[in-house]
């Protein structure tokens, strides 16, 4: 005697669960995603082999554009604060102290720095800025930015990095540098974008997890 033949259903799945749960994963990371804002000071900086990470607290950064213009960065507001301060009673430049606290760069001679402060972001772009001026081997300002994050900073060191454009002359450079030997600022870090990260390597190891640091 045959077998009886069971009839055969097709296997139905609910997937409205699995679409909810997909949703609101999408939405999570949408919602706590932080695009980089665009940079204000534009630099493509050149390639090397790096297994360092760049630091990220007491920053003091100097920026040379492809056109050799210079921009200072710093991250430590009670630093800027000192140092607007400073600048009001030595050079008497009437400086909005909060503004400068909450500049994110400086990128102007001392006497057109209260109008650069003043500026609307949209219009606080490297582009447009003149830069701090350094060319002139009698007229580094930069040096004079030097001597004030020193004394700010008050016998710490802070965390020295240079950032420059590929296409950045060599004079800006040696600009830069001589402001950081006459304040004793001996040991710098240059920026650059890490390839060929050695394995196992602290630099290694972020871009593994991910992250992708400039060194």
């Amino acid at each position: 005697m045959g077998r009886a033949k069971l009839p055969r259903k097709s296997t139905s799945i609910d997937m409205t669960a699995m679409c909810d749960v997909a949703f609101l994963l999408l939405s999570f990371f949408i919602l706590t995603t932080k695009f980089k804002p665009s940079e204000a000071i534009a630099v493509t900086i050149p390639k090397s082999v790096a297994a360092k990470v760049a630091p990220t607290k007491d920053i003091v950064q100097v920026i040379i554009d492809k056109d050799g213009k210079v921009f200072l960065e710093m991250d430590d507001e009670e630093v800027k604060e000192t140092m607007a301060n400073t600048l009001n009673t030595t050079k008497n430049l009437g400086l909005d102290v909060k503004a400068f606290k909450k500049s994110p760069f400086f990128g102007a001679s001392f006497g057109g720095l209260k109008a650069f402060l003043a500026l609307p972001e949209d219009q606080r772009k490297g582009n447009l800025l003149p830069g701090i001026p350094v060319k002139d081997s009698s007229n580094n300002e930069l040096t004079e930015w030097m001597t004030l994050v020193r004394d700010a900073y008050q016998g710490k060191k802070p965390n020295l990095l240079l950032k420059g454009d590929n296409l950045a002359k060599f004079p800006a450079f040696k600009s830069v540098i001589t402001a950081f030997k006459k304040n004793d600022f001996l040991k710098f870090q240059m920026v650059t974008n890490p390839e060929a990260v050695p394995v196992g390597t602290e630099l290694w190891k972020k871009a593994q997890s991910g992250e992708k640091r400039e060194e």
